[in-house]
């Protein structure tokens, strides 16, 4: 196995590359695993009390602490197996011959399963594959754009969607709400959905981060509205940083012989040894060790985002200030607070390329934030509405990073760097691009993917130049440009998908005089033109 893992590196790589490093409470629940297959080979009568034993108490302790009574559970490596299993049993029991008769019963009534358009991407269409439903099973509800969060789902169009497959002979059977959206955090009106539910006997299934902190002493109304719901999925491996353990999707359900033919339940002893993983972890960790962690991270969030709510040219796109375990922003450059004043009256608007632009910038940011910061775990996420945006989610980050407040800390005071040089390169960008076309000799290149001042080519004095001498003058000018004494990066920008024989400059700093670095630019290109020229000549 060291052989496969290492293959041919050489000895000096294999000291610098170390396994995550992995705790005493990481090895508890990695000794789950082994445990578990030794436990496997027990005689019948010995296996049969200690796995319901271990399931039973993992179970019991999971429904206490989660606040989901009368509860059983499903352990599963797949997060997204529990939901699975839950429509399984659904269409067991909302049709009675699906036994017997399979596909038929669907037929003459086809199942409607809805889920929102903030869910995670390509939720409906894995379960639809896995179900052997066609793509017109599910239904994608739209979120708000009137009011209240654009993450939200829009509870009036969802009871009018489905009032509408009634009528057209479908049966709705399910609906999967948000507990925190995979790209904002935000929380459905569970409240509200679980009446629809009701009055249609539809099973509502909640899943999301912010049910993490339903372990907590003080729980927002509208996460705890959750534990009114059917069944819902935990993730405790990220939350509780534990690696190798399984997820757990709690459910409610009087008949255990559906359960057992959803799969929700086994007859097997070895499936029922999932949950030994989690059963050593939470004792280790212990109820109060839970909480902790699952607080720490809740007041990780809660520090960054009372940082930026008096920041300028930043954006939060939070839903709830006073508690949100996710928190999104993003550079916002019309968001100054002396703007502010100035321009409530008239709004800007924002143009596709100036939209392009500033998502291009916050990719940037985030890059820069997760470079200079990599304990905060921050990382980039594309919102439909808000664009590219950077997210801190500590519930899925902070206990396999170790994130503490002084790393939260450190990347406020980062963020306060960053900001004067995006909003300096994001004014001088236009006077560069017509100080560039004024100026003979060189040629503008706009490139709205470029985080940075902008992209400039020589050209030179004649116009019928070949590439290659073309290519040769600006990657000559490059190496001159660099060697000038100037906080300046200039590079052949991307990669994959840049212009070629160009010159990307980067982010610039406050005191930038353009005219005069376009001017040197010029310059520099020319001189560097006339002495390939006398060289040609001498030959």
């Amino acid at each position: 196995v060291q052989n496969l893992m290492h293959g041919d590196e050489e000895e000096e790589s294999l000291q610098s590359y170390r396994l995550q490093n992995v705790g005493e409470q990481g090895h508890m629940a990695l000794l789950g695993h082994s445990l578990a297959a030794y436990i496997s080979v027990l005689d019948r009568e010995r296996l049969r009390k200690l796995t319901s034993r271990i399931l039973s108490d993992t179970t019991l302790w999971l429904c206490r602490l989660f606040r989901f009574e009368n509860g059983s559970a499903y352990y599963h490596e797949d997060d997204r197996e529990g939901l699975l299993k839950v429509c399984r049993l659904v269409i067991h029991s909302r049709y009675e011959d699906y036994t017997t008769e399979g596909f038929n019963v669907l037929y003459n009534k086809q199942p409607v399963i809805y889920i929102s358009s903030a869910a995670r991407a390509g939720l409906g269409q894995a379960l639809c594959n896995q179900l052997g439903l066609p793509l017109s099973c599910m239904c994608r509800v739209p979120c708000n754009t009137m009011f209240g969060s654009q993450h939200q789902m829009d509870v009036a169009l969802l009871d009018k969607l489905i009032k509408e497959d009634i009528d057209s002979g479908k049966l709705p059977i399910l609906l999967v709400a948000n507990a925190g959206t995979p790209g904002a955090g935000h929380t459905d009106k569970l409240g509200r959905l679980k009446e629809l539910c009701e009055q249609h006997s539809m099973w509502l299934h909640v899943e999301g981060v912010n049910l993490a902190t339903l372990a907590l002493g003080y729980v927002s109304s509208s996460v705890l509205a959750a534990t009114k719901c059917d069944s819902m999925t935990l993730t405790l491996g990220p939350w509780l940083g534990l690696p190798a353990v399984p997820a757990v999707t709690l459910y409610r359900h009087e008949d255990p012989s559906l359960s057992l033919v959803a799969g929700l339940t086994s007859s097997q002893a070895v499936e029922k040894l999932r949950a030994l993983p989690l059963w050593l972890s939470l004792q280790y960790l212990g109820h109060d060790g839970i909480v902790e962690r699952i607080k720490h991270s809740s007041q990780l969030s809660q520090r960054l985002l009372e940082n930026l709510k008096n920041q300028d040219f930043i954006k939060t796109s939070v839903e709830d200030e006073l508690s949100s375990p996710v928190v999104v922003f993003k550079f916002s450059p019309e968001l100054s607070s002396i703007d502010h004043m100035l321009h409530s009256a008239q709004t800007p608007t924002i143009t596709g390329n100036e939209r392009y632009i500033c998502d291009t910038f916050n990719q940037w940011l985030g890059e820069q934030l997760s470079q200079l910061v990599p304990a905060s775990g921050v990382d980039l996420v594309e919102l439909e509405d808000e664009g590219a945006c950077v997210r801190f989610s500590p519930l899925m980050t902070s206990s396999v990073l170790g994130t503490e407040v002084q790393d939260v800390d450190q990347l406020v005071d980062c963020l306060k760097l960053k900001i004067p040089v995006l909003t300096c390169t994001l004014q001088l960008r236009d006077e560069f691009e017509q100080e560039v076309k004024r100026t003979v000799g060189l040629a503008y290149v706009e490139d709205l993917s470029w985080p940075g001042l902008g992209v400039v080519r020589y050209e030179g004095q004649n116009e019928d130049k070949q590439e290659k001498e073309v290519e040769k003058i600006n990657n000559e000018l490059l190496k001159k440009l660099n060697e000038l004494e100037s906080d300046l990066l200039f590079s052949l920008g991307p990669e994959f998908g840049g212009e070629k024989n160009c010159i990307y400059i980067g982010m610039v700093t406050e005191d930038l005089d353009v005219s005069e670095l376009v001017e040197t630019i010029a310059a520099t290109g020319r001189e560097i033109e006339e002495n390939s020229r006398l060289l040609e000549n001498m030959t």
